[in-house]
């Protein structure tokens, strides 16, 4: 079964950034790119408590309504995921796709990407979809649930693509972060692109250690690479780092060890998320 890129979309704001990132990742990866939006057909609108001074009948009617309703905002949304899907596919021919795949699912997000992430290379998911919380400091509800069930490298991404010209790793020595490393250092999706790693914590030998390590594997691959050991906490000192160095997308792990192992289960990778403002690749 071929791996691919697969973006999912929806109508929120970032479903644009998500387009773009995704061809970016297609073309750079040499991978196929499907674009995936998901139709939830929970009812939208609670049963009413109908009692009282309505009678039977008219209860009954009411009911039979509100299900006519349902059934019609399930059409509208198929229709409009259809668009969406159809306009992201144009999307992305325009920048070089050849054949941009669509699909479209009834159910929830979390539970269709399980199920189809034997066939995920790299998923791309916006930072909030359309029914979250529109607040900047909010992140969606979905997107927590994703990266807490999937196994598979996410790119979170702002509602705006920019062509990364420098990546940050945060580095903590792990088993993640090391396979990280790996990774950036062989992935097309990075070639050419010059890589700073950073550990937060004590100047140690062994921080120094893992470093260099680090260092020696991406220049060893061709990369231009910097490193640094910050002392502070954990998210603020990273976020400091990529705004002082102007860095273009960030890479963490989703589960890791010293103070970066409570990313998702605890605080510092969602408040990453949060107030990220450059694309976030997560890898488990």
């Amino acid at each position: 079964m071929t791996e691919q890129v697969m973006a999912a979309i929806d109508g929120s704001k970032f479903s644009e950034g998500v387009c773009d990132s995704a061809a970016w990742a297609s073309l750079a990866l040499g991978a196929p790119l499907t674009f995936l939006h998901v139709v939830d057909n929970h009812p939208q609108t609670a049963e009413a408590d109908l009692s009282g001074n309505i009678g039977l009948g008219s209860r009954e009617h009411l009911l039979e309504e509100l299900s006519q309703l349902d059934e019609q905002r399930a059409k509208v949304a198929q229709e409009q995921g259809r668009l969406t899907l159809k306009a992201a596919k144009e999307r992305a021919i325009e920048v070089g796709i050849a054949e941009p795949g669509t699909r479209q699912r009834n159910g929830t997000l979390v539970e269709t990407l399980e199920e189809l992430q034997e066939e995920i290379r790299l998923l791309i998911i916006g930072k909030r979809g359309e029914t979250a919380h529109q607040d900047s400091g909010h992140l969606g509800s979905n997107l927590e649930r994703v990266v807490r069930t999937l196994h598979r490298p996410i790119l979170m991404v702002p509602d705006a693509f920019k062509t990364p010209e420098t990546v940050m790793l945060a580095f903590d020595g792990s088993k993640t972060t090391r396979k990280g490393v790996e990774m950036l250092a062989k992935s097309p999706l990075f070639a050419g692109i010059p890589v700073h790693v950073v550990i937060v914590g004590a100047e140690t030998g062994d921080n120094r250690s893992q470093l260099d390590w680090a260092l020696k594997t991406l220049r060893d691959a061709g990369h231009e690479a910097e490193g640094a050991i910050r002392a502070g906490e954990v998210e603020a000192t990273l976020r400091g780092y990529q705004e002082e160095q102007g860095i273009d997308l960030l890479v963490m792990g989703a589960y890791g060890h010293s103070r970066i192992r409570h990313l998702l289960v605890g605080s510092t990778t969602t408040e990453m998320l949060r107030k990220a403002k450059v694309p976030v690749l997560l890898l488990r």
